[in-house]
């Protein structure tokens, strides 16, 4: 053969060369995307680094704190690295508690802070306890010397209540306060249920046991009207009484004002003491540079609770008080930190109780309870901490009942507010049927084929249950009745008999609740830590939180809550009729026997 002979190559085929191309355009696509999504990364961790990477925050001299408490209030906040920034709506979060408390605590000690300015203008969304937690560190701050005051165009009953603590109250011309008492709203859906042919049987042990009312009345019971009303005057008695001692107003004159709508208007509302002064914002700004000694015009420094906190931290030491927060719905299993899963808390209990650092344990509950079984869980988890040596205290905040009271009777002591909600020690089930519904509204019939008789039973979502399932689900409801009325009994150290006097489901207020013996003392978490440290006998001590806060950052690219988002939506677009979709949620997604409190709280303000 010819060296010179060159080798033809077949022309490539149509097909083949198709092919060829989407691969090739395949893999360049998938390149794209790999080094665009890494650029992304990188320019979206690059911004935050400048935003977060500035130098430590330096508390200016002769500042004040701005205290707003706008939005939602919650039990720990959470950090939003975009803060201050125009991205900041993108990944807004709640303001906690916590961080109100240690930042007033810790505004008392620091020389640079003068005083602080309550300008709470929007809406406060937080509970009765909440409320008077807060009120009462600003009660604490006051004895540092350094002035408080208050100022806003507008005041909500729950803004004022927290407004008149400070030493002069101002409010805009043409504003008003709403000072009118506590009403509880209750919606009942028996109508709906009727028109939608569902039929809802309840099995229940306790009186007061109201949960299921909603679903099976069009009104309240006698004995849910009776705790209602109660629950209603002790918080009212409440926000008069420490608004009368502040204001130097005599309660009788704040129930008149309530009863008669009298604060319309600005004036009367000075006629009344209820405020000082009526100034327009300008003139409030140049009150302040006043107390400041600030000449006219001259900026004033102001730091607000989402910056200052990152200035105040909580100190561990050798020898420490752990505090473990629970809130939410109590729910079997594994879950996020929206709400007390029973393995999730158990887990941080036991972190606590095997740190050696860690002399007693402050259990801060927030809940109105929900899973019995989830419940006697983390029961025993408190126990098996007791059994190491190490005291257990829980400081209880808006709610601690039902299954919320469950897991803490067995504490060592137990503190609560004065309006905090707590006992309902009783537990129920409801079983919807779906049966009706079905066929009347959508034309759909069921039918079964079975081995033994009770094969189908599914707790009566497809069918009414018959006497023997009832009677079976009363013997479980009985028998974890029978359990948590021992709890609370052995811990409380009282008789099962009066565990059932004042049990049968019904709620009470932290003021009726210490008369009873189902807490200790009346006062706050901060008052829980000192408890905790005179039962341990420390003197010097530092604290560490369980769980551990997970940074922004974290929780974005270890789980997107995909749900939390909507919920948040829900809230914003549905507002005050946000806490009826709350409401059928949480009752129709309950699972097994419930230890639940028997209503959703909305106060009319």
């Amino acid at each position: 053969m010819n060296q010179n002979t060159h080798f033809q190559r077949k022309p490539e085929s149509r097909s083949r060369k198709f092919w060829r191309v989407v691969l090739g355009s395949l893999v360049g696509f998938f390149l794209a995307n790999v080094l665009i999504t890494f650029l992304s990364l990188f320019l979206a961790f690059g911004m935050v680094a400048a935003l977060t990477s500035t130098s430590t925050l330096i508390v200016k001299n002769n500042s004040v704190l701005k205290i707003t408490l706008s939005g939602n209030i919650v039990e720990r906040g959470e950090d939003n690295p975009f803060e201050n920034t125009a991205f900041e709506s993108y990944a807004s979060t709640a303001t906690g508690l916590d961080d109100i408390l240690n930042c007033i605590s810790a505004a008392a000690d620091d020389p640079a802070i003068k005083g602080i300015s309550l300008e709470i203008e929007s809406p406060v969304m937080a509970g009765a306890a909440t409320l008077t937690e807060i009120r009462n560190a600003l009660v604490n701050f006051k004895n540092s010397g350094k002035f408080i005051y208050a100022f806003s165009e507008t005041y909500s009953q729950r803004a004022y209540y927290i407004a008149s603590v400070a030493d002069e109250v101002f409010i805009s011309n043409m504003g008003n306060i709403d000072l009118k008492g506590i009403g509880f709203i209750l919606m009942f859906y028996k109508g709906l249920i009727d028109k939608l042919d569902v039929d809802v049987q309840i099995v229940r042990h306790g009186t007061f046991k109201s949960a299921v009312e909603p679903f099976i009345l069009d009104k309240m019971s006698a004995a849910n009207r009776e705790q209602m009303t109660l629950l209603a005057n002790n918080i009212w008695s409440v926000y008069k009484n420490d608004i009368s001692i502040s204001r130097n107003i005599p309660v009788e004159s704040l129930d008149l004002i309530a009863d008669q709508l009298l604060c319309v208007n600005t004036k009367m509302c000075k006629e009344y003491h209820l405020v000082d002064e009526i100034l327009y914002p300008n003139e409030y700004q140049n009150f302040l540079r006043n107390a400041l000694g600030l000449k006219e015009k001259a900026r004033i420094n102001t730091t607000t609770i989402s910056s200052y906190r990152k200035v105040v931290t909580t100190k561990q030491k050798a020898d420490n008080i752990a505090i473990i927060y629970a809130f939410g719905n109590i729910i079997d299993g594994k879950g996020d930190d929206k709400n007390i899963y029973s393995e999730n808390l158990c887990r941080e209990i036991r972190k606590a109780y095997q740190n050696d650092k860690v002399k007693a344990i402050v259990l801060r509950v927030n809940s109105g309870g929900g899973s019995a079984m989830a419940s006697e869980m983390i029961w025993n988890e408190i126990e098996l901490a007791k059994a190491t040596g190490k005291k257990v205290i829980t400081s209880m905040g808006d709610l601690a009942a039902s299954g919320g009271y469950y897991i803490a009777c067995n504490s060592d002591y137990i503190v609560a507010q004065p309006n905090t909600l707590t006992g309902s020690i009783g537990v129920f089930g409801m079983i919807p049927s779906l049966q009706r519904m079905l066929k009347n509204k959508l034309g759909i019939t069921l039918d079964v084929a079975k081995s033994n008789p009770y094969a189908d039973f599914t707790m009566g979502i497809f069918r009414p249950l018959d006497e023997l399932e009832i009677k079976r689900l009363t013997v479980q409801v009985e028998e974890i009745y029978d359990l948590f009325t021992q709890r609370v009994a052995a811990g409380r150290q009282l008789s099962i008999e009066e565990v059932y006097r004042i049990g049968e489901g019904r709620v009470w207020s932290g003021i009726e609740a210490q008369k009873l013996g189902l807490i200790d003392q009346l006062g706050t978490i901060e008052n829980a830590v000192a408890k905790a440290a005179e039962l341990a006998e420390l003197t010097d001590y530092g604290i560490i939180c369980y769980p551990q806060k997970q940074d922004f950052f974290t929780k974005l690219f270890s789980k997107i809550d995909s749900e939390t988002k909507i919920e948040q939506a829900l809230q914003q677009h549905l507002g005050d009729f946000y806490f009826t979709y709350k409401g059928i949620k949480t009752i129709t997604e309950a699972k097994g026997i419930q230890a639940r409190m028997p209503f959703e709280i909305v106060d009319a303000d």
